[in-house]
């Protein structure tokens, strides 16, 4: 079933009209927008990732990981410890400085322009806030990608707009503007954005952040559901435990750019780790110190004989 239509209903014409109407495509390719069949080669592979800002500690320290097609995977890890780092790698917002991240087998430091581009255009990304465009209208805000990427007539745009907000249950709030809407609201409209073109591969930056236990318990089970309907293959920054190792297939644990745990959520829970038991828990001191470590004590810095 696709989003949107109810279970009678013709629901490949969602995953195949966005992509027959991209901009410069021939229409003539059917059988690359159709559901795709389990792959050999991993969605998505790190081989020995590095990667460092510009004169700062390494944030990751030749780690290795997969995720195979269709799968939900959880990074997860303390502040700092390289998870939004590993996002921007993906989408090729910047490139390893040692390893190789593989898309479908292939170096994405090694894409062109178009590849690129065309790699970008086959993902979702729903951000920290929702990120919408104030300026726009509900309307607006889901209809861009489909203005921007594809040459759809208005009135197709119209209804797959209203279908997808439809499938996160906000029909008929086409015409409000982002300032009126409860911050719940505003994350829902940001989700039926982020899947206006059917994307292959989907990223979800903290989406829970900020959420009443209601509104998180809503995006929880249309991130589910998404992923679900979609066939997609997605990966979420995230530091909810309870939501999210109820969601995720693999859970991947990151802590001064190592990768402390890689499997499913069972494993995670089975694994007698410090770090882990610390984060899952929220343990005041443990491998996270509760005090810095300060050069000096605290009598050297009272003068204290």
């Amino acid at each position: 079933m696709c989003l949107g239509y109810e279970p009678a209903s013709p629901a490949k014409i969602v995953i195949l009209i966005p992509h027959l109407y991209e901009k410069g495509a021939e229409l003539n390719h059917t059988t690359e927008v159709m559901t795709p069949s389990v792959a050999s080669v991993p969605f998505i592979e790190m081989k020995d990732v590095s990667f460092a800002y510009e004169g700062s500690r390494p944030i990751l320290k030749n780690i290795s990981f997969s995720i195979e097609h269709g799968h939900f995977t959880a990074i997860m890890g303390g502040s700092g410890s390289g998870k939004t780092t590993l996002l921007r790698l993906i989408t090729g917002q910047i490139t390893a400085q040692s390893g190789q991240v593989l898309i479908n087998g292939r170096d994405i430091a090694r894409f062109s322009h178009e590849e690129l581009y065309r790699h970008r255009r086959n993902m979702g990304v729903l951000f920290q806030f929702g990120a919408l465009f104030t300026d726009f209208s509900v309307f607006d805000n889901v209809a861009f990608p489909m203005r921007e990427h594809t040459d759809l007539p208005e009135s197709m745009i119209r209804d797959l707009v209203i279908m997808k907000l439809n499938a996160v249950g906000l029909r008929g709030v086409e015409k409000l503007m982002p300032a009126e809407l409860s911050g719940g609201m505003s994350r829902r409209v940001a989700l039926a954005r982020t899947i206006a073109l059917d994307p292959a591969l989907l990223l979800y930056d903290e989406p829970f952040t900020g959420l009443d236990p209601i509104s998180l318990g809503v995006i929880a089970s249309l991130v589910s559901k998404v992923n679900h309907a979609l066939q997609s293959t997605s990966v979420m920054v995230t530091h909810d435990i309870q939501q999210s190792l109820h969601i995720a297939d693999q859970v991947v644990f990151l802590a001064h750019g190592d990768i402390i745990f890689s499997g499913s959520p069972d494993e995670m829970y089975q694994l007698d780790s410090p770090w882990i038991n610390q984060f899952i828990h929220g343990q005041v001191d443990g491998p996270v110190a509760f005090r810095y470590p300060a050069s000096t004590t605290l009598q050297q810095d009272l003068d204290i004989a």
